[in-house]
C-alpha cells in the first residue's frame, strides 16, 4: 500500500479522487492501492523548555540561557490532533511507500518530516510538488514523483528557522519579562516580530520629532506653461523675493528643447507579498486576510501556489499562457487584442534561473465558480489584470524638456504625453497598479522654438517639507521585504528580496502577533505603536535583536542553507552564541525599568 499525507482535509479529498482512492475511512481515503490521511497543519512542534528539564519550567534569569543539548519534538496537545496523528502512524505502519504530499515549500516540508518521524518512519518516501491543485497538475505531480531526500536541505533550512525562533524568543521573551517587566508581565521577544515593531517605533518616532520647514522657489508662467528655476530652494521668503523682483522685468528665453520617447514595462507579476501590499492598497485588505483569500483561490483550483517571494514564471508555463487567457470569460474583452497572434514572452516575466520552488502568482485556466466570496472576487481580479497586463506590449510615451533662461537664471518644464497606452489599457482611466506611473502624464505642451522670447510672469512656489507617512499594513510589509529600506523601483526590490525579514507565508502572522501582543494598533488605515510597543524597543540595546537589516542578514543564511551554500550547524551555533551575550549584557545592566503591558501573567 502507498501512503500520501497531504497538510489538509481538502487537499486529501482532491488527491484521492485524481488517484481513485475512493472509498471514506475514518481519518482517512482507501482504494486503488493508496490511502490518503492528512495533518491539520502543524501537528508536531519543538519541545517546550519544561520537557528538557523539570526545573527550566520556572522563570528564573539564573536559568538562562535555556540551550538544549539536542533539540526534540512533541505532538501538540490537543484531543483532535492527538487522534489523527494515530491514524498517520499505524498506517505508517501498514504502507511500503509514503509519498509527502505536504505544501510544497519549507514550511510544509518540516510540517510533514516532523509528523514521519515521530511515527517512526522507515520506509522509502517519494515527494510530490505541485504548484496547483488542478487533476491535471496533480496527476502530472505524480508522473514525476522524486526521492525525499531531493529536498534535504529544504527541511534543514525550515528546522533552523524553528530551531532559531525557539531559541531566542524562549529566551530573549524569558529575559527581558524578568528583567524589566512588572510582576507577571510577559515582554515578548522574538526574532522577526521585535525588528517588526522597531521599524513601527522608528518611524512613528520620525513623524513625531519631524519639524516642517518652509522653503520657496522661483517659477515662472510663459505660454500658460510653468517653468521652475534651477536655483536651490530659498530658506526665507525675502531672500527669493529679491531674486523675484530682479528677473521680473527681463525677458523670457527659450533656449534649448529636448523631445524623447520612452516606454513603461507591465507591472511584474505578483509574488504574496507584492499581492498584500496592492490589496491593502486597493481594497484596505489585511496582509493575513489576503493570505487566507490566496489559500482559499489556491485550494479552489483556481490560482497557482500562493506562499511565493519570486515574480517570474518558468518557460515551460509559457506554452499554457494562451489557454488560460483564453478561460478567463469576464476579461474577453482585454484578452480579444491578445488572440490570434503570438504571445509577448519577456524576460522580466520568464526567466529560469529567477524560480526556485514556485513560480509567480497566476490563474490557472480553471472556470470561475459561482458563489465566490466579495474579497475571493477582489484578489482574483487583481491576479487576472496583472496576468493579462504582461502580454501586452509596453506603455509608450513622448517626454519633452524645454528649456530656457531669465538673464542668468535657468529653468525647465518638462511633460509627458502618452503616445500608446499599452498594458495601461487593462487598468483603464484608474490605473489600478501600484506600478502606473501618475508622475507628470500632462495635457500637449505649445510648440517652442530655439530662440524665441518674450514677457512671463514670475512667482513664488512656497513648499513646505512633509513628515514620512506612517505605515499601513502594506508599507510595512514592503518594509520587511526590503529589510527597512524605502523601495519603489522593481528591479531594485527584486535584489533586495534576500535579505528581507520572515518569509511571505509568515509576514502577515507576524503583523498579526503585534496586534495581539498590544505593541501596536490601527488608527483606520494607518500602524501605530503603543506605548508598551515603544518602551519595549526602548529597552532593548541589542541592535542584533531589533534592526531588520542585521535579521536579514540571518534570513539571507536561512536561504543559503536551502541551496546548500552555508552551513546548518553554524547558522545555529551563531544564534547561540548570540543568546549567551545578549543575556551575560542584560543581566549585568543596573537599571530595573519596569514596562506595563496587557499581556497575560505567567
Amino acid at each position: 500500500m502507498i501512503l500520501c499525507i497531504t497538510e489538509k482535509p481538502s487537499v486529501a479529498k482532491d488527491i484521492a479522487k485524481v488517484i481513485g482512492a475512493s472509498a471514506v475511512r475514518p481519518g482517512f481515503y482507501e482504494g486503488n492501492g493508496y490511502c490518503v490521511t492528512w495533518t491539520y497543519g502543524h501537528l508536531c512542534e519543538l519541545k517546550e523548555p519544561a520537557d528538557y528539564f523539570p526545573q527550566w519550567k520556572r522563570w528564573a534569569l539564573s536559568l538562562l540561557p535555556m540551550i538544549p543539548p539536542k533539540f526534540g519534538i512533541r505532538i501538540i496537545d490537543d484531543k483532535g490532533i492527538e487522534r489523527q496523528f494515530k491514524v498517520i502512524r499505524d498506517l505508517i505502519g501498514k504502507a511500503d511507500e509514503i509519498i509527502n504530499c505536504g505544501d510544497a515549500g519549507q514550511e510544509g516540508e518540516l510540517i510533514q518530516r516532523w509528523v514521519m518521524q515521530k511515527a517512526g518512519c522507515a520506509i522509502p518516501v517519494k515527494r510530490l510538488w505541485v504548484s496547483s491543485l488542478t487533476d491535471d497538475a496533480i496527476k502530472d505531480g505524480f508522473k514525476h514523483l522524486k526521492d525525499q531526500k531531493d529536498y534535504h536541505l529544504l527541511y534543514m533550512a525550515g528546522l533552523c528557522r524553528a530551531i532559531g525562533d525557539w531559541l531566542l524568543g524562549i529566551n530573549a521573551t524569558r529575559l527581558y519579562s524578568l528583567k524589566y517587566g512588572g510582576e507577571g508581565q510577559i515582554l515578548s521577544v522574538g526574532r522577526v516580530q521585535t525588528p517588526t515593531l522597531a521599524l513601527v517605533v522608528s518611524r512613528q518616532k520620525e513623524i513625531e520629532e519631524f519639524v516642517p520647514k518652509d522653503s520657496w522657489e522661483i517659477r515662472t508662467k510663459y505660454r500658460d506653461v510653468v517653468f521652475t528655476s534651477g536655483l536651490k530652494p530659498f530658506d526665507d521668503e525675502e531672500s527669493a523675493k529679491k531674486v523675484l523682483d530682479a528677473i521680473k522685468d527681463v525677458p523670457f528665453q527659450i533656449t534649448d528643447i529636448s523631445v524623447k520617447k520612452g516606454k513603461e514595462a507591465p507591472p511584474r507579476l505578483f509574488d504574496l507579498t507584492s499581492l498584500q501590499v496592492e490589496c491593502n492598497k486597493k481594497y484596505g485588505m489585511g496582509a493575513e486576510l489576503t493570505l487566507r483569500t490566496i489559500q482559499s483561490l489556491y485550494e479552489k483550483k483556481l490560482t497557482t501556489y500562493p506562499r511565493v517571494d519570486t515574480t517570474y514564471l518558468t518557460e515551460d508555463i509559457y506554452p499554457k499562457c494562451p489557454g488560460i487567457l483564453s478561460s478567463l470569460k469576464p476579461y474577453a474583452n482585454l484578452t480579444a487584442p491578445l488572440a490570434g497572434s503570438r504571445l509577448r514572452k519577456s524576460k522580466k516575466v520568464f526567466d529560469n534561473s529567477k524560480v526556485t520552488d514556485h513560480h509567480a502568482i497566476i490563474p490557472t485556466g480553471q472556470p470561475l465558480p459561482n458563489g465566490l466570496s466579495v474579497d475571493e472576487k477582489r484578489v482574483f481580479h487583481a491576479i487576472a489584470l496583472r496576468f493579462i497586463a504582461a502580454f501586452y506590449p509596453d506603455c509608450v510615451y513622448e517626454q519633452t524638456s524645454v528649456s530656457a533662461k531669465v538673464d542668468k537664471t535657468a529653468f525647465k518644464a518638462t511633460g509627458r504625453v502618452i503616445l500608446d497606452n499599452g498594458w495601461k489599457a487593462v487598468y483603464g482611466k484608474s490605473q489600478d497598479s501600484d506600478s502606473s506611473d501618475s508622475s507628470g502624464d500632462t495635457e500637449v505642451m505649445p510648440r517652442f522654438e530655439v530662440g524665441e522670447s518674450g514677457q512671463h510672469s514670475p512667482f513664488l512656489g512656497k513648499k513646505t517639507s512633509q513628515p514620512p507617512k506612517y505605515f499601513t499594513e502594506g508599507t510595512l510589509l514592503k518594509a520587511m521585504e526590503t529589510a527597512g529600506s524605502t523601495v519603489d523601483d522593481e528591479d531594485l526590490r527584486e535584489s533586495l528580496k534576500a535579505n528581507g525579514i520572515g518569509r511571505p507565508s509568515t509576514r502577515a502572522a507576524i503583523i498579526q502577533t503585534l496586534y495581539k501582543r498590544g505593541y501596536i494598533r490601527k488608527e483606520k488605515k494607518s500602524l501605530r505603536a503603543t506605548q508598551a510597543g515603544i518602551d519595549l524597543v526602548g529597552i532593548i540595546k541589542e541592535e542584533l535583536l531589533k534592526s531588520a537589516k542585521l535579521t536579514g542578514i540571518w534570513e539571507s543564511r536561512l536561504r543559503q542553507i536551502e541551496r546548500g551554500t552555508y552551513e546548518p550547524d553554524e547558522f545555529i551555533n551563531q544564534l547561540k552564541l548570540m543568546i549567551t551575550d545578549i543575556t551575560s549584557a542584560v543581566i549585568r545592566d543596573p537599571s530595573r525599568r519596569i514596562i506595563e503591558t496587557n499581556q497575560n501573567q505567567k
